[in-house]
C-alpha cells in the first residue's frame, strides 16, 4: 500500500508551508522526515496523514486520493502521533492503549497486548496516564498507535521525550514493524514515517530520508545522500562531517 505525494502544497494559518513536494513512500521501510525549524516537517506529516487539507496537489494511498476513502477506512490505514498530544480523560494506560482499536470496532486483545510489550508497558498498564511521567506517556501514546496496527505509522518526533534506552528499543520496534507484515506475516512490513532531528538517527536507522528547507524538498534518497556534507550544508547553514562506519555514524558540526 503505497503513500505518495504528488506535488503537495499545503497552508498554515494562510501561508505556504509546504510547496511542490512529491515523494512515493513504500512500505516495509522507514522514511525519516528531517529539517530545520520551521521547514515543514510536520505539516507534511499531517498532510500525509490526511489532517491538512492540500492547497495544491494530492495525497494518494494506493493509487487513490486519500481525501476520497471514509475518515474509518484511512483511520484502519495510517496511524498518526503527534507532536503534543492531547489526552482528554484520566484512564488507565492499558484502557488509553486500547482506544487504538477505535477504527477496528473491536477488542484486539492481541494487538493491545503486544502493544503495551513493545513499549514495556505491562509494569504500568494499570497506571492512570496523570501519574506518568512525559516519557511514560510518550510511550503510551505510541503504543495507542501500534495498537490499531496500521499499515502506516505516521510520527512526529516520537524520540523526543525517551531516554536513551527506550529510544533504542523504539528504533528497533519501528525495525521490527517495517519488517514484517501486520500480525506477524510474511512480505513487506508497515511503512513507517518519522519526523527527526537527531540528524545521526537518520543517518543510522533510516531507509530513506527527505531533507526540508522552508516548505521545499532539497534532498530525498539514501541517508549517506541526502545527508551528505553539502546538504547538511545548503539545509542547517553549518560545517558537518559524518565519523564513524555505516550504522554507527557520528554527526560532527560547526559554524560555516
Amino acid at each position: 500500500m503505497m503513500l505518495a505525494a504528488e506535488n503537495l502544497t499545503l497552508m498554515r494559518d494562510g501561508k505556504p508551508v509546504v510547496a511542490s513536494i512529491s515523494a512515493a513512500l513504500t512500505p516495509g521501510t522507514i522514511t525519516a522526515i528531517v529539517g530545520p525549524n520551521g521547514a515543514g516537517k510536520s505539516s507534511l506529516l499531517l498532510g500525509l496523514a490526511g489532517l491538512l487539507d492540500p492547497a495544491a496537489g494530492s495525497v494518494m494511498l494506493d493509487g487513490q486520493a486519500l481525501a476520497a476513502f471514509p475518515p474509518r477506512t484511512r483511520a484502519q490505514a495510517i496511524g498518526y502521533l503527534p507532536q503534543t498530544p492531547d489526552i482528554a480523560w484520566d484512564v488507565a494506560v492499558e484502557n488509553l492503549v486500547a482506544l487504538g482499536r477505535l477504527p477496528w470496532r473491536d477488542r484486539g486483545t492481541a494487538a493491545v497486548e503486544a502493544a503495551l510489550g513493545a513499549l514495556a508497558l505491562e509494569p504500568l498498564r494499570h497506571r492512570p496516564v496523570s501519574q506518568l511521567s512525559g516519557g511514560e506517556r510518550a510511550r503510551v501514546l505510541l503504543a495507542r498507535v501500534l495498537a490499531g496496527e496500521p499499515r502506516w505509522i505516521l510520527a512526529d518526533e516520537p524520540l523526543a521525550a525517551l531516554d536513551l534506552a527506550h529510544q533504542l528499543s523504539l528504533i528497533a520496534h519501528f525495525k521490527a514493524c517495517a519488517r514484517v507484515g501486520r500480525g506477524g506475516g510474511q512480505g513487506a512490513g508497515q511503512g513507517v514515517v518519522v519526523v527527526l532531528h537527531d540528524l545521526a538517527i537518520a543517518m543510522n536507522h533510516a531507509d530513506r530520508v527527505l531533507v526540508l528547507k522552508d516548505g521545499r524538498l532539497i534532498a530525498d534518497g539514501l541517508p549517506e545522500t541526502a545527508l551528505a556534507a553539502d546538504v547538511i550544508a545548503q539545509g542547517w547553514s553549518v560545517a558537518a562531517r559524518w565519523l564513524g562506519d555505516a550504522g554507527e555514524r557520528a554527526l560532527v558540526a560547526g559554524k560555516v
